[in-house]
């Protein structure tokens, strides 16, 4: 691994000449490789590096972690620097020890959640589009969420879904949901809410200080229904973390059944990344939100 233009990269942006003296490699998940890097002044940094095309997505990797930031209420990591560097493509973020104790931490972080939330837009989507794993996630401004979901979330993920051997039987069925989603908001309109985007149980940690942290964004704006849905596809927050969030905003009682069809993208998108049973999963979604039209 070459680091002199990541060491020129932090220099930059810090305004403090760094110097490489130890990295370590650490788990970046099954899209990129990372590493922890130590300078000779002890200060520490976190890099991820992929292939040379994919610097969009730590650009906007970098950009969604601002925007969480800027609205000053949970603790991310500081985007320092992205770029290529030996054929790859990188971001520097600042080092955030994690595995502190969780102790009251779940709760703290359903409040937390609750008032990022609070942070709206007025139209659905962001400026800019981002990933969701290693899926381009159309984030295109609308002004009803209906559209934004049907056009930019469901309808996407199930045009990949076809190119990707996905059943015309399923196909079809997604198609006659994406119709008639409508029927799932007929006295409910979503304010355009600021969202982590993947908040599963893997981009949630303790830092050791005992403050939540969230990472790894897919960041837009949209229904906070969303972000709440998630937390329950892969489990991992207690309900402490539920209570709190419902103390501070409590969900619409029609977020009982909008929560399979919010999973349901990352479902569909879970079968265009590894394929296996997640179709079968995901068409039986579609057959559980279907029956609710019925």
């Amino acid at each position: 691994m070459q680091w002199r233009s990541i060491e020129q990269q932090i220099a930059t942006h810090t305004g403090k000449a760094f110097k490489l003296e130890k990295e370590n490699s650490v788990g970046g998940g099954c899209i990129n490789s990372a590493y922890r890097i130590t300078g000779q002044d002890k200060r520490e940094y976190f890099v991820k590096f992929n292939q040379a095309d994919k610097l969009y997505m730590f650009e906007a990797e970098a950009e969604g972690l601002r925007e969480l930031s800027n609205a000053t209420v949970v603790l991310v990591p500081e985007p320092i620097a992205t770029g290529i560097e030996a054929s790859q493509s990188y971001i520097v973020m600042e080092y955030l020890p994690l595995g502190g104790s969780d102790k009251g931490a779940m709760e703290h972080f359903g409040g937390q959640l609750a008032k990022l939330h609070q942070h709206t837009h007025p139209q659905y989507g962001w400026h800019r589009d981002n990933t969701i794993g290693a899926t381009h996630q159309n984030n295109q401004q609308e002004n009803d969420w209906i559209t934004f979901w049907r056009e930019h979330r469901l309808g996407y993920q199930l045009e990949l879904a076809k190119n990707n051997g996905y059943s015309h039987r399923a196909i079809a069925k997604g198609e006659k949901l994406a119709e008639q989603l409508g029927c799932f908001f007929t006295t409910y309109t979503p304010e355009a809410s600021l969202l982590h985007g993947d908040l599963w149980g893997g981009n949630y940690s303790v830092s050791y200080t005992g403050e939540p942290v969230i990472f790894d964004p897919a960041v837009y704006y949209g229904d906070r229904e969303a972000d709440i849905a998630m937390t329950e596809l892969f489990g991992g927050f207690s309900a402490d973390f539920y209570a709190a969030y419902k103390n501070a905003w409590p969900l619409d009682e029609g977020y009982a059944t909008r929560k399979t069809l919010y999973n349901l993208y990352h479902v569909i998108n879970h079968f265009n990344l590894f394929g296996g049973g997640y179709g079968q999963q995901a068409e039986g979604m579609m057959d559980r939100l279907l029956g609710e039209l019925v």
